[in-house]
């Protein structure tokens, strides 16, 4: 599968297991198996923590589609809620453009304060 190519310059990315994040100066980039989420900085709405009751599973859901997608997430890392006003995916199918989505994901330290600065908001993080 041909990669869709980077938008802006690469500044961070972490992989673990079977999902990855990437984050450049004018995109975040959510990578599983056989599927991208592209989404552009100024197309997010809104990053919240996310609280979550003990559970072990971070669902991707769209919901115009009834797949899923399931991350794993037991390594610590705080979530968030990413809400945007649309986003790319791209699979062996080719590359589409998705509506207003809501991802819940994990965001290490780091990388959320890439986002927050090539995004250009106040990032404020309890840590």
């Amino acid at each position: 599968m041909k990669l869709k190519p980077l938008e802006g310059e690469l500044k961070l990315s972490h992989k673990k297991m079977n999902f990855g994040i990437t984050v450049s100066t004018k995109e975040l980039v959510l990578h599983k198996p056989h599927v991208n989420y592209y989404l552009n900085l100024e197309d997010i709405v809104s990053i919240t923590p996310f609280e979550s009751k003990g559970a072990t599973q971070v669902r991707f859901v769209n919901k115009h589609n009834t797949q899923q997608e399931i991350v794993h997430a037991d390594d610590g890392t705080p979530h968030y809620n990413v809400y945007v006003k649309q986003a790319t995916i791209h699979n062996r199918s080719g590359l589409f453009t998705l509506g207003t989505m809501r991802f819940v994901i994990p965001i290490h330290h780091e990388l959320m304060k890439a986002i927050g600065q090539f995004g250009r908001w106040d990032v404020v993080l309890d840590m």
